[in-house]
């Protein structure tokens, strides 16, 4: 119904960049427009549960965890049904597998969340 893929991930030294990128496709989007659609990027190590990096609205406006403010930077392309998270001054802390997230409404309220199946990001210090 609605298939997420990741990549764009990589073993980078800190202080590098990577672009990760999220591309959405599915049946479900001949009848929802992915601009209507709120994103994310999550990561999670083995130490720590999933925590939410960035989200990005249909209109655009964004939000970001403390510890990537700064550093990190989600946009989208509506036209391409995708989204990306720009990652700057990387540093060892980041290292985690990257999932992207899509919470899509339910005619009858509420979100369905769907799950890529995640990329390594890798900080070398």
């Amino acid at each position: 119904q609605v298939q997420l893929v990741e990549s764009g991930g990589g073993l980078v030294q800190a202080g590098g960049s990577l672009r990760l990128t999220c591309a959405a496709s599915g049946t479900i989007f001949s009848n929802v427009d992915f601009s209507n659609v709120a994103m994310a990027w999550y990561r999670q190590t083995p130490e720590k549960q999933r925590e939410l990096v960035a989200g990005i609205l249909s209109g655009g406006s964004a939000n970001y965890v403390d510890s990537v403010k700064g550093r990190f930077t989600i946009s989208r392309d509506n036209a391409k049904n995708t989204v990306y998270l720009q990652m700057n001054s990387l540093k060892p802390e980041d290292t985690a597998v990257y999932y992207c997230n899509a919470a899509i409404k339910r005619v009858l309220g509420g979100n369905n969340f769907y799950w890529g199946q995640g990329t390594q990001v890798t900080v070398s210090s």
